[in-house]
């Protein structure tokens, strides 16, 4: 009786244990929600490509004294060539692309693109790393890529932010390209930074992207200094949803594992969306929503995060 007690105390400590990850990750997901509508809120004065570059260029002079202080720097070092590349692919050129796209279309709807980036991943790491797709999984991609072309062709984008159809749909065009580039990301870092210190590669990342960025951003500066209110959200975005998320997602990473890291990126919508509602009074349509979940529930299913067997 004595060792049932125990047994079930033992239990329930690990499984209080087990969820002390759950508020960092609420966090992250209203960190990385509010991250689309700070990017229009900069884009608007400061163009797509200065708010990407001012982005991650504050992003790395935050994280690289963390990072030295924690003493990465030798690893950063070591393995500067292909973290600096994942830079280009996993910051530069994505944070650029949503730049844009917020500019012409509703950030919830952004956001809600944004959510497909792991059916990209998927597809990708099949036909790089030779990952197996099983019918379960073929089926959440197809499922989820359906969920995107129905989001993209039912409403025209532009209702919301008075762009043309043609921007808007190059908009969209930017985001799905955006989700591509993460794509290919994950499965370099698979192939190439396995073993690197997740900081060492965000820190590095950062320094890669501003690099990428510094000549196009000095070439596209506005001409009229942008107002106080645009600086403050570049600075939020570049502080809070790139430097303070990226430690909080590799904290989730450590304490609850890849999968649950991943799911932050389902949750970040809802959160993008009522930023979008309340902030900018951008519509939420039933069919934004409904999209949403098959995209979601495609998603789950084509990562393994549903459907898959346990141990």
């Amino acid at each position: 009786m004595a060792s049932t007690s125990t047994s079930a105390a033992v239990h329930s400590a690990s499984a209080s244990s087990n969820l002390r990850w759950l508020p960092e990750f609420v966090l992250l997901a209203v960190l990385w929600g509010a991250s689309f509508l700070f990017m229009r809120l900069g884009a608007a004065q400061f163009g797509p490509v200065p708010t990407a570059g001012l982005r991650v260029t504050l992003a790395a002079l935050f994280l690289l004294p963390v990072m030295v202080l924690r003493g990465e720097w030798p690893a950063l070092r070591q393995h500067w060539k292909p973290v600096l590349f994942s830079g280009l692919i996993n910051s530069a050129i994505p944070f650029a692309l949503f730049a844009y796209a917020v500019v012409h279309m509703p950030t919830g709807m952004a956001s809600v693109l944004n959510a497909a980036a792991p059916l990209f991943g998927a597809v990708v790491a099949w036909l790089w790393l030779g990952d197996r797709i099983t019918r379960l999984r073929a089926i959440g991609l197809l499922m989820g890529f359906a969920g995107v072309a129905l989001l993209a062709l039912h409403d025209k984008p532009a209702s919301s932010t008075g762009s043309s159809d043609w921007a808007a749909y190059t908009a969209i065009g930017a985001c799905l390209c955006a989700s591509l580039s993460y794509g290919i990301a994950a499965s370099f870092a698979k192939r190439y930074l396995v073993g690197v210190p997740p900081l060492a590669t965000a820190t590095g990342s950062m320094i890669g992207a501003s690099l990428a960025l510094l000549v196009p951003t000095v070439a596209l500066w506005p001409a009229q200094t942008p107002g106080a209110g645009s600086w403050w959200a570049v600075a939020a975005l570049a502080l809070l949803c790139t430097s303070v998320a990226y430690i909080l997602y590799f904290r989730i990473i450590q304490n609850a594992g890849p999968s649950r890291a991943i799911a932050v990126t389902f949750l970040a919508p809802v959160f993008a969306l009522l930023y979008g509602n309340w902030f900018l009074s951008e519509p939420i349509t039933a069919w934004m929503l409904g999209c949403g979940v098959i995209i979601v529930g495609g998603t789950m299913l084509s990562t393994g995060l549903i459907g898959a067997k346990r141990p």
